[in-house]
């Protein structure tokens, strides 16, 4: 299976589930569209920020059609002038290379610093689809064994409106 082995390891120990599906490298979500059409899940767009000052990062994951407004996302987390992270910076705390941000990745943040912020319009699937960690393959899981994933890494995170 395409993916971070640690992670296939965690979610057995964790007795989470998921459907395994692999498909070309998706770069973009017009990509996955193509490829998540027969899904039964909530599709995610996962995207990772800094603070301004650099110290803080944060995982934003929002439901995969929404448009994103910063300075409106600024306003509604609370944290100041966000800035797309570098490709080390995303390297360097969630182990991931572009293209491939997941909530996985947070296997990789052995010090606990990145903060989540889930679009509560997420709240609605009974299931969600993120990459394993490389972006040629999707794992579907219950927002339930989510939830129990995220309660695993120890990261901080919190659901928000992310947009009206």
């Amino acid at each position: 299976m395409r993916g971070q082995k640690e992670l296939y390891d965690l979610l057995d120990r964790l007795e989470i589930s998921y459907e395994y599906h692999e498909h070309p490298p998706l770069a973009t979500i017009e990509d996955a569209r193509i490829h998540w059409k027969d899904y039964n899940s909530g599709r995610c767009k996962n995207i990772f920020f800094r603070n301004h000052k650099g110290d803080r990062h944060y995982l934003v994951i929002l439901e995969h059609m929404q448009k994103l407004d910063i300075h409106d996302l600024e306003k509604r987390l609370k944290q100041g002038k966000l800035t797309f992270a570098s490709d080390q910076r995303l390297k360097n705390y969630l182990g991931l290379e572009p293209g491939s941000v997941s909530p996985f990745g947070l296997i990789n943040d052995t010090g606990k610093l990145v903060h989540l912020f889930i679009d509560e319009k997420l709240n609605e699937f009974e299931r969600l689809a993120f990459h394993p960690n490389v972006n040629t393959a999707t794992l579907v899981i219950s927002k339930s064994d989510f939830i129990r994933f995220l309660e695993y890494t120890g990261n901080t995170y919190e659901f928000l409106k992310l947009y009206e």
